[in-house]
């Protein structure tokens, strides 16, 4: 590793709009905090390396307090643009999408 990366920021941001495909209960956390765990999908078309590509991905998500209770008033189905960071699932294996916010304004594209 070179000394420049040593002192490179750390980012870990994620923008992403999606769509609710599943939501399981709510939960609240040993600090009583309400949870909500979700699965959101995201399709749409990108330009890499200068060529268009369809791009689809589902993930799993997770919220937190007042993100939560935001979170579960969206319907399957509908779309939002979701802010947050990745970090581990509570498993231990696989990527989990911690949502910090979301953006469900009129302007967010509906996804299909």
């Amino acid at each position: 590793m070179s000394a420049d990366a040593c002192h490179a920021p750390v980012v870990n941001q994620v923008l992403l709009a999606a769509q609710v495909i599943e939501r399981a209960a709510m939960r609240y956390t040993p600090a009583g905090l309400p949870a909500l765990d979700v699965r959101l999908a995201h399709a749409s078309q990108i330009e890499h390396a200068g060529h268009p590509r369809q791009v689809s991905v589902e993930i799993h998500a997770t919220a937190l307090g007042d993100t939560a209770r935001q979170l579960e008033r969206l319907a399957i189905g509908e779309s939002a643009v979701f802010s947050g960071f990745l970090g581990k699932q509570r498993s231990g294996r696989g990527v989990m999408f911690h949502i910090s916010q979301l953006d469900t304004s009129p302007n967010v594209p509906a996804l299909t």
